[in-house]
């Protein structure tokens, strides 16, 4: 079976942890010891995020007063390598000695019409108090906004339309390689008049990047692994239900928060109504289980309404 999984950020660092090499490692490692049964058993992508890490190397290169602030898609492809190496070196030490390896680093096209760069809405880097929010906003003409008992600086966040490095992955794939890839939603990139390719400031969205992966690459399975056990509805209410399964189309009818679980079900959704294959959601830890069908939240066009767990 093929699968992509798609590791949310706290796959590599945990809200409130220091942004150091030491917490990335550990964390990548938890990653690996999760995702190595899958890689004995299947042919295995893995997307991930790449919030935190843009955001420490956005404040690093500004913080070098000699030259201009490096852009954000330099940034990403900075982030792809320094991740990939990590993932393909801890499931490494895991699985047998001649599984092969590669990061690939994907480059992504976006519409430069995207409504996305008139609204700047995707967080990146550390949260600040209200008053460094203000003096960076002034400094640097970042976009703030609040995140909690703080402010995060916020980027443009268009949506996917090509990924330039398929054909890639699939030749991988086909030689029983593990292949890392479209980190971070892949690095942004648009044409310019005279049809040449250049990058631009922007963090495509992570979710459709993984979603668009897995259609292109025919996955049997895609699984989006968040720090959740799987899809809630009235989430951190006494009535909170967690869905066990449904169609596409039930779970299409529900609202959720677009700043948390929204974007996710967004790309399981429309990865199971396009393709007639399962997408699910659900905790890291869990992964093996979710393949299996036992854990997680699984949209299928086989389901019905929506079914939840026992409480």
């Amino acid at each position: 079976m093929r699968i992509l999984v798609a590791l949310g950020g706290n796959a590599l660092l945990r809200r409130g942890e220091e942004m150091t090499a030491e917490n990335q490692r550990r964390n990548v490692r938890i990653a690996a010891e999760a995702l190595a049964p899958l890689g004995r058993e299947h042919q295995l992508v893995i997307t991930h995020g790449n919030g935190p890490q843009v955001g420490l190397l956005a404040l690093q290169s500004a913080a070098y007063q000699q030259a201009s602030a490096f852009p954000l898609d330099v940034l990403g492809a900075q982030t792809e390598g320094m991740i990939g190496y990590m993932i393909e070196q801890e499931l490494g030490n895991l699985l047998p000695f001649e599984q092969p390896f590669a990061t690939i680093l994907s480059m992504v096209e976006v519409d430069p019409d995207d409504p996305a760069f008139d609204n700047p809405s995707k967080p990146i880097g550390p949260v600040y108090t209200e008053e460094d929010s203000r003096r960076l906003a002034a400094e640097k003409g970042w976009v703030m906004a609040p995140d909690g008992d703080g402010f995060r600086r916020v980027v443009a966040s268009p949506l996917p339309k090509r990924i330039f490095q398929i054909r890639p992955v699939k030749w991988l794939l086909e030689k029983g390689c593990i292949v890392v890839c479209a980190g971070g939603g892949g690095i942004p990139t648009m044409y310019a008049p005279g049809r040449r390719l250049q990058g631009i400031d922007a963090v495509v969205d992570k979710d459709r990047a993984s979603c668009m992966m897995a259609r292109e690459l025919e996955v049997d399975l895609f699984i989006m692994a968040t720090d959740a056990d799987a899809v809630y509805l009235d989430w951190g209410k006494p009535t909170q239900r967690a869905i066990r399964r449904a169609s596409p189309k039930a779970l299409a009818a529900y609202d959720f928060a677009t700043g948390s679980m929204g974007p996710k079900v967004e790309a399981a959704v429309e990865f199971a109504e396009r393709t007639g294959k399962t997408a699910a959601i659900g905790a890291l830890a869990d992964v093996t289980r979710i393949a299996r069908g036992e854990a997680g939240t699984l949209l299928t066009r086989e389901a019905g309404e929506v079914e939840f767990y026992p409480a």
